[in-house]
């Protein structure tokens, strides 16, 4: 035989467990501490530089 399924509680635990599942996520993404927030910030700055150190100046306008 089948279980018997109450509809509103399978919704709001389907939502609940979405919600769960951004939170997870957001705190992955958002909770670092300050140390590993400022290493980043100094990687990223690095990086940006190198490209920058690496663009050729054409001479103006951009075409040939």
């Amino acid at each position: 035989m089948a279980e018997i399924v109450n509809l509103r509680q399978a919704r709001k635990q389907r939502d609940r467990d979405r919600k769960e599942a951004e939170a997870s996520a957001n705190r992955i993404r958002f909770g670092r501490r300050k140390d590993e927030t400022a290493v980043e910030d100094a990687r990223r700055a690095l990086e940006d530089r190198r490209l920058e150190g690496h663009r050729r100046d054409d001479g103006g306008d951009g075409r040939e």
